[in-house]
């Protein structure tokens, strides 16, 4: 379950905050202002992003290095392209 507190709830509150996170696998999404700012997640979930953005900046890093010397604007139509053919399916 993910639940909103404010700033100030989880500051008075974060032992309990924690325990829910940890022992009932909740995430709490921490406020300020009325806006997102945060978010209390488990470890596990955390680790799982870890790994997925570490995945994604190898796979970005390579596709930069790959396209390093490409011509800009052929770059953009074989993507205009590729998307065309797949809205096509």
């Amino acid at each position: 379950m993910i639940r909103k507190a404010t700033a100030m709830i989880v500051r008075q509150n974060l032992g309990e905050l924690l325990n829910e996170v940890r022992y009932r696998g909740d995430s709490v999404l921490v406020t300020k202002g009325g806006k997102p700012v945060a978010a209390l997640i488990d470890i596990e979930l955390f680790e799982k992003i870890s790994v997925m953005r570490a995945a994604f900046d190898r796979m970005v890093s390579g596709l930069s290095s790959a396209f390093q010397d490409a011509d800009e604007q052929a770059v953009m139509e074989d993507i205009a392209k590729a998307v065309k053919a797949a809205r096509k399916r």
